[in-house]
């Protein structure tokens, strides 16, 4: 039975224990990414989203390369937690990364003038309704995921490896899987100080 809207958006949360046992498809991955890219709304509709979807030797090499690259930055003696929390994200079964083209937000720009301080912006709220969505939707498959943010320190090396083009700007990065454990109790500000009404 389908979840109400309300409901999937209440069950996605962040997992950090997951594996590479998933019980879904890719093609069902594949299916969540791409509805989710061709219908998430963006500014003047410019569908800058760009998303590429790691798996198997692909994940581990992306995993990898954060471990290198925040060894060269991490002090020894701390270094052993941060490869802790890395190899967990490489026990996942795969990584959606997300980027916006930069080419595109120029463009707009450039035909917009009148709105060029706020293209940028715009794309990076639409990237967040893109993670929002993929997230919620991968919950829905019950896959568990995360959202990390190793950009830019790894940037570099995700377009060399993966031949990305440079205009391709890296938002985050989801390592998705097989839940292991439910996430923790959740604690919620009082929505008062949150929310006014004037009506």
């Amino acid at each position: 039975m389908s979840k109400t809207f309300n409901q999937a958006v209440e069950d996605r949360r962040t997992y950090y224990a997951i594996d590479k046992e998933i019980k879904v498809s890719l093609d069902e991955v594949k299916n969540v990414v791409e509805h989710s890219v061709k219908h998430v709304p963006s500014a003047f509709n410019s569908q800058s989203a760009r998303v590429v979807v790691l798996a198997g030797e692909n994940h581990d090499k992306l995993w990898e390369i954060v471990r290198e690259t925040l060894r060269k930055i991490v002090p020894a003696e701390a270094f052993a937690s941060t490869e802790e929390k890395v190899n967990s994200f490489k026990s996942a079964f795969g990584t959606v990364l997300f980027f916006e083209d930069q080419a595109v937000v120029k463009g707009l720009q450039d035909a917009f003038p009148l709105y060029q301080d706020n293209f940028p912006l715009w794309s990076t709220q639409s990237s967040g309704m893109l993670q929002f969505t993929v997230w919620t939707a991968l919950e829905e498959l019950g896959l568990g995921a995360s959202l990390q943010h190793y950009n830019p320190l790894i940037d570099e090396e995700v377009h060399k490896n993966w031949d990305l083009p440079e205009s391709w700007r890296l938002m985050s990065e989801m390592p998705f899987g097989n839940p292991l454990a439910d996430p923790g109790v959740k604690e919620f500000s009082p929505l008062d100080a949150r929310v006014k009404y004037f009506v």
